[in-house]
Parts: C-alpha cells; sequence; structure tokens
C-alpha cells in the first residue's frame, strides 16, 4: 500500500475507492472509515501526511509523531482570519504554533482559511 485515507463518513470513503479504482490506482490504496474524534488510528510513521478540514488540537503531536522523520505534513482548516471566530475555526497563528516543532516549509492565513506545509527534521 502507498496511501491510506481515513474519513468518518462512508460515503465519503466509498467515493475515494471508486476514485481510486477509476484513476487506475485502486490497487496502492486503503481507504478506512475512522472518527478522527478518537485520535488517529494505529499504523506506521508515513512520509506524508496530508489533513483537509479537520481540526483537533489534541492530536497535534500524535500527528507530529506518526511522521517519519524527514516526513511532511500538510494541513488546512477554517480560520478565523477573515471571517471571523466559529467554533471550528482555528484562530490566528495557531497552526505554526501548534506544529513549531516542525520545520515550516509554507504557512498562510486569508479569506477564512489557514494552511501550513512543513516538514519534521530527519
Amino acid at each position: 500500500m502507498d496511501y491510506w485515507g481515513v474519513d468518518v463518513s462512508p460515503v465519503a470513503v466509498g467515493l475515494a475507492r471508486q476514485l481510486a479504482e477509476i484513476s487506475g490506482v485502486g490497487n496502492r490504496c486503503r481507504f478506512d472509515v475512522w472518527d478522527l474524534d478518537n485520535g488517529l488510528p494505529p499504523g506506521d510513521s508515513v512520509d506524508l501526511l496530508f489533513c483537509y478540514l479537520f481540526r483537533e488540537p489534541g492530536l497535534d503531536e500524535a500527528i507530529i509523531d506518526r511522521l517519519a522523520h524527514g516526513g511532511t505534513l500538510a494541513i488546512a482548516v477554517l480560520s478565523e482570519v477573515g471571517a471571523g471566530p466559529g467554533e471550528f475555526r482555528a484562530p490566528s497563528g495557531e497552526l505554526k504554533r501548534a506544529f513549531r516543532q516542525l520545520d515550516v516549509l509554507e504557512s498562510g492565513e486569508e479569506e477564512g482559511m489557514a494552511w501550513l506545509l512543513g516538514r519534521r527534521q530527519g
């Protein structure tokens, strides 16, 4: 397996499987229904961890620990910057603070989104 995706939605997981098959990479992908509110699923270190529109600060350390040395984190979340406060919106600067142990390659906050690309030292 080269790629592993998880989502809380069985519908999203089913669509991801279909798309991987249609794209000819289904044999290299695994998709599982998993609620990240329960933590990261058990697994080995990864070279790339991509997180889109999910933010649970309690997982920050587990995310960093899951990265292989030299591994990359790509995360994009809803932000208060340009949008105002909200239950699922990250305050200004939160991603940089949360992942300060990583070498930040790029980051940004605007128009209700925050993102960060960081690498674990290896």
